[in-house]
């Protein structure tokens, strides 16, 4: 129990420092696609390799359409989004406009099936809806253009493909299911980071040299190695080891050390709006997830009384 506490909580931390990465590359000048691209496909290559090397996937992974769909949606389009928003929006309001991914997850469900979702669920959606509005509109009559705008619909937009990359993943997981998930998700990173770079090569016309600077290159290679490799490599460990929606939680706690990190180690401005937004959608994230949530908590209690009970057993045998 206690390993598992302690990958979370390193996990927690790895995913909520990760944005105010992006934002140091950002500010030393790297071009965001291509900043991303080299992130991905470097993480990529080296997960895919690994598990090569471990004998836990093939060759025949690179050929599975599933797997580029997945990282055009997941790493391509979502963090295009997201790097290039953090251009013109801090570190703190892109993580929480991050945070409404699993919300659009419900709408895209709800859409395709053509079920109402659940009045929790719908409530949770609107008052998130609601955080969202309270961070936008103050925030943007005190930034100068319309740029800081832009930014933030950047990120939203791509949580709209997180979320549909997430529901055609879990659409498809039976059908990659003689390959580890970790192999799967270094080849969607690598795919996903080529489409970056190829972006990057058509919009940016990056210069490598720009990566030699002591923080873009600290930024590039904090993201590469905590951020995608490891970050995501506890994500599955967790996954395999409890359950599907506990290491998804880190969302309701991630982005609240994100705005942390960003106003006391990199003076960006939070104001009391943004916070009380930011805990809005929090609040309607939990509350849109709250039978899953509840079915977490009893799995949880199930657990800890069968460990209970096979102490006891033990004991007075």
């Amino acid at each position: 129990m206690k390993r598992l506490l302690t990958a979370y909580t390193v996990m927690c931390l790895i995913f909520g420092t990760t944005f105010l990465a992006i934002k140091i590359g950002n500010d030393a000048g790297v071009p965001p696609f291509f900043a991303a691209g080299v992130r991905f496909t470097l993480a990529g290559s080296l997960l895919f390799l690994f598990c090569l090397w471990r004998k836990t996937t093939t060759l025949s992974l690179l050929w599975r359409k599933e797997v580029l769909i997945i990282g055009s949606c997941l790493t391509f389009l979502t963090f295009a989004g997201l790097y290039y928003g953090e251009k013109y929006i801090s570190s703190g309001v892109a993580a929480v406009l991050s945070a409404t991914g699993p919300l659009m997850i419900i709408w895209i469900q709800s859409a395709m099936t053509k079920k109402r979702p659940h009045v929790l669920s719908a409530l949770g959606c609107m008052t998130a809806f609601a955080g969202v509005v309270l961070i936008l509109v103050p925030e943007l009559s005190i930034q100068a253009g319309g740029m800081w705008l832009a930014g933030a619909v950047a990120v939203l937009i791509g949580e709209i493909f997180y979320a549909s990359g997430s529901v055609y993943s879990g659409r498809t997981a039976s059908r990659l299911r003689e390959h580890a998930s970790i192999a799967v998700n270094g080849v969607q990173m690598l795919y996903g980071g080529v489409m970056l770079l190829l972006l990057s090569a058509i919009t940016e016309q990056p210069k490598v040299e720009v990566l030699f600077h002591p923080s873009a290159a600290g930024s590039v290679l904090y993201l590469t190695v905590f951020g995608s490799m490891i970050g995501h490599s506890l994500f599955y460990y967790l996954v395999t080891r409890t359950n599907p929606l506990f290491p998804s939680t880190w969302l309701y706690i991630s982005p609240m050390i994100a705005l942390g990190i960003g106003m006391f180690f990199y003076g960006e401005h939070v104001s009391w709006l943004t916070l009380f937004g930011s805990v809005i959608i929090i609040g309607g994230l939990i509350l849109a997830n709250w039978h899953t949530l509840k079915g977490l908590l009893q799995t949880k209690k199930e657990i800890k009384a069968v460990g209970s009970n096979q102490i006891s057993t033990e004991t007075a045998s």
